[in-house]
């Protein structure tokens, strides 16, 4: 007896063609894991990026394709914040209110596009455009404050800015983020792409900026006062210093400044702050055996 293919019988309510689509994303989904279930992540996405939020149909999809229970679905579904319960906006506008976005005025940015947008936290506003929510940190606190809309980045960010953001987003035009892709795509392309389905624009704006970059600099800095040379391309193996007397052959010992593996750099304690360690670098000198008692 031949088994009944899954969308033959599925108790979702799409129609035939978006059910064949997503059956056939699905795949190759499950085809990424030795584990079909680990695939619930991404394909929440894949659902999400049709209806726009993780509808009921969107959890009965997935639990049908993984072998799940649409409670089991559900229960993932609901624990992770990218995962919308809820129709959403086609931009998410995030304002990081994390500890420091929030000193450096995060707090003032989401109170002043509340009031603006007339709408509160994870609420949309009437025209379906803007989604607004508190979001914690989004690893930008160097740009602080950072707003992000559909997770690209808006770096130091003001209320007036923001709001100015928010107005060119609702009015249609193509906004650039401060790094990243070029432009901001709608929420359900961005889903698409958090589902593992490449749009094409990975390599594109900028990656690390100025601030981002400014601890590479001063190590750079710093090795070119020590005289060390760096390797003249990625690709070239830094030298390596000679073989210490106490290492295996071919083991070089490990030099600062360069491309190297914390776990690999050997710690070096001065003699001042262990009088008790040997000239070698080697363990402390055992104590003095003390001699007997006279008396």
């Amino acid at each position: 007896m031949t088994a009944e293919p899954v969308g033959a019988r599925s108790r979702t309510g799409y129609d035939a063609e978006t059910l064949a689509a997503l059956t056939a994303d699905a795949e190759l989904i499950k085809a990424r894991y030795p584990d079909e279930r680990s695939g619930l992540l991404p394909m929440l996405h894949l659902v999400q990026s049709v209806d726009g939020y993780v509808s009921r149909d969107g959890v009965v999809f997935c639990a049908e394709q993984l072998g799940l229970t649409a409670a089991e679905v559900s229960a993932v579904a609901t624990f992770y914040t990218q995962y919308k319960r809820h129709p959403n906006g086609e931009y998410t506008v995030g304002v990081c209110t994390n500890t420091l976005c929030a000193v450096m005025g995060g707090d003032a940015i989401f109170d002043r596009l509340s009031q603006h947008l007339d709408v509160g936290h994870d609420e949309t506003t009437p025209d379906g455009k803007i989604t607004l929510e508190r979001v914690e940190c989004n690893a930008a606190c160097d740009y602080a404050p950072v707003v992000m809309v559909n997770w690209e980045f808006f770096d130091n960010q003001t209320p007036g800015s923001a709001t100015d953001l928010a107005d060119r987003l609702r009015s249609g035009e193509d906004v650039a983020p401060t790094r990243g892709a070029a432009s901001v795509c709608s929420f359900k392309r961005m889903s698409r792409v958090l589902a593992g389905f490449s749009d094409g624009r990975a390599d594109e704006g900028v990656g690390a900026g100025d601030a981002t970059l400014a601890g590479l600099r001063l190590a750079r800095a710093a090795a070119a006062v020590d005289g060390i040379e760096e390797p003249s391309s990625q690709d070239e193996a830094p030298a390596s210093a000679p073989a210490s007397s106490g290492s295996p052959a071919g083991d070089a010992a490990p030099r600062t400044g360069t491309e190297q593996s914390s776990a690999e750099r050997q710690e070096s304690v001065p003699e001042d702050d262990n009088p008790g360690r040997s000239p070698s670098g080697g363990k402390p000198n055992p104590e003095p055996e003390k001699g007997g008692d006279d008396d």
